[in-house]
């Protein structure tokens, strides 16, 4: 599995670098994409727990979105709507499916290395020196981790640096504490 995973992400990124350039990679779900790699062949419980708790919701959000689309046609959200884009190619979209199964796989290593209870507060760590590099590095365009809007392109209500701001505190907020106590009871 380690073989076959670090080959699929060393495709992905080569593919990914071309397609959609550096700022993609600072998603939080690539972030974790990438991440993996180590934390299966160090066997990191931190990195695991790290990337379980950065996206494990919002990956369920996507599929739920994905799925939703793909077996009724509705839209939930703009999340995944590049998925549905005919003018991507199909192998760009396909490269995609992690998302389907990289949730699958981080609660399969939590599992089995354990869940750390910390990992909440390093993923906060990190997400407060990515969402401000997001900030800076990519185009209020693309919206890489809404820091712009939240609802893929720029808001216009709030300041940008107080919005970002807000976003620095719902990501732990929302998504990692409520994520961290779900790991917890699962793993303890």
């Amino acid at each position: 599995m380690k073989l076959i995973y670090t080959a699929y992400v060393a495709i992905t990124v080569a593919v990914y670098a071309t397609k959609y350039g550096p700022g993609n990679f600072l998603w939080f779900s690539d972030i974790a994409l990438i991440a993996t790699v180590p934390a299966l062949w160090l066997e990191s419980q931190l990195l695991a727990s790290m990337m379980a708790v950065g996206i494990l919701l919002p990956e369920l959000v996507w599929n739920v979105c994905f799925l939703a689309r793909l077996l009724t046609g509705r839209r939930l959200t703009g999340l995944t709507d590049y998925m549905f884009d005919s003018n991507k190619p199909r192998y760009l979209r396909a490269l995609s499916l992690f998302h389907v199964f990289l949730p699958v796989l981080l609660l399969w290593l939590v599992a089995r290395l354990g869940y750390l209870p910390t990992a909440w507060i390093a993923q906060t760590a990190l997400a407060w020196v990515v969402l401000p590099l997001t900030y800076v590095l990519t185009d209020p365009e693309k919206d890489v981790n809404w820091v712009y809007g939240p609802s893929g392109k720029p808001q216009g209500r709030l300041p940008r640096l107080l919005y970002l701001g807000l976003v620095m505190i719902a990501f732990p907020v929302l998504v990692y504490w409520p994520t961290h106590r779900i790991l917890e009871w699962l793993f303890a």
